[in-house]
């Protein structure tokens, strides 16, 4: 299997996984911090083993989304040509990080909070559990999407051809970045640092979407180079 074919399977795989978690994720509201509306959970949080395992869903199949999204820019940067081959680099690079903030944030999540909280080892676990609403896996949260979204802004130098679907996944890969800017920039002056996950609920958003609708667009573009060899 060529790389094109490869990257058509990848990038269909990676937008349908997204839909999925991101709908799961959804189903699976907060219980604690600003948009919690009854029954919620506070500090320090050592009450939250009812919520096993149903609020931990979500992460499993975000971990597999986080490696199907790297392979994906692995790809791009493959068919990339050769003269424009240090944009698609930056974005695997920034993939790459992305990746493993990710993915290493959702697996202490359900490696260690859920075993820890059901033992009743519950020292330090308020620092580091989802539900603190500005605890550290929500800053991890936060940078590893800023990063996906910038590891999408450096592609759009690529797609300077005229043709719709080029034009699609330039414009798609700038619109992401002005919307995280913007969003993080309204946040933080309404806020301040008391934004806890507001601005996590929305940079998810922005760049789960992108990604969806990134990777229906790089399926066609694959499928485009498959087709021309």
């Amino acid at each position: 299997m060529n790389t094109s074919k490869f990257g058509f399977y990848i990038s269909m795989i990676t937008a349908i996984v997204t839909m999925v978690t991101f709908a799961i994720a959804i189903s699976t509201p907060p219980l604690s911090g600003p948009f919690c509306a009854g029954s919620c959970f506070e500090y320090p949080f050592a009450d939250i083993a009812s919520r096993f395992p149903r609020d931990y869903y979500w992460m499993y199949p975000a971990i597999v989304l986080s490696f199907f999204y790297l392979v994906m820019m692995a790809c791009i940067y493959q068919v990339t040509p050769d003269h424009k081959k240090v944009f698609a680099l930056v974005g695997v690079l920034f993939a790459t990080m992305s990746a493993m903030i990710l993915s290493v944030n959702y697996f202490v999540q359900v490696s260690v909070i859920q075993p820890s909280i059901l033992a009743g080892e519950t020292e330090g676990i308020a620092l580091i559990t989802q539900f603190n609403p500005h605890g550290v896996f929500i800053v991890l949260e936060e940078i590893g999407f800023l990063m996906m979204i910038i590891s999408f802004f450096a592609l759009f130098p690529i797609y300077d051809k005229k043709n719709s679907l080029e034009k699609t996944i330039r414009y798609t890969a700038i619109t992401g970045f002005i919307l995280a800017v913007i969003s993080f920039a309204l946040v933080s002056v309404i806020y301040g640092i008391h934004r806890e996950y507001i601005f996590e609920v929305i940079i998810i958003s922005i760049t789960w979407l992108e990604l969806i609708l990134l990777g229906i667009l790089f399926s066609r573009y694959f499928r485009k180079i498959v087709y021309q060899c």
